[in-house]
């Protein structure tokens, strides 16, 4: 007892849901690829009035020297000691500005580190690393 398959035919594959299930997938997927967030980020406005002089010029750069000392601005290097009272006395009144940390060379960071630790004690909060 044969079984017959219809007079020849041949067996299709029937691939309309194979489809729904791709539309499903690339609407997932573009729904998906248009909640991405990124950073939130503070942008400089420009300001109202264009005759605002600009604020003060305050920035400290501290050199740290391969030697132990330390320089403000272009003042002459005093060691690694007085600096905590030295920054103290320049920002008793304006612990709000930033400092400006730079290396010798072939300095390690550990003393870079250090240098701002102690900058930290005196009550300075705001560090930017400058690199050549």
């Amino acid at each position: 007892m044969a079984m017959s398959t219809g007079g020849g035919r041949k067996a299709e594959m029937n691939v309309t849901p194979m489809i729904d299930v791709l539309l499903v997938l690339i609407i997932i997927f573009m729904l998906v690829a248009t909640h991405t967030a990124g950073l939130k980020a503070n942008i400089p406005q420009p300001s109202d009035d264009a005759t605002t002089p600009p604020p003060p010029n305050n920035d400290v750069v501290l050199t740290v020297n391969k030697d132990q000392t330390v320089q403000l601005n272009r003042e002459a290097p005093i060691p690694l000691e007085a600096l905590d009272q030295r920054l103290r006395e320049l920002f008793k009144n304006a612990a709000h500005h930033v400092i400006f940390v730079r290396g010798a060379k072939d300095l390690d960071f550990a003393q870079i580190a250090h240098v701002i630790d102690i900058a930290k004690g005196a009550g300075l909060e705001r560090f930017a690393l400058m690199t050549e």
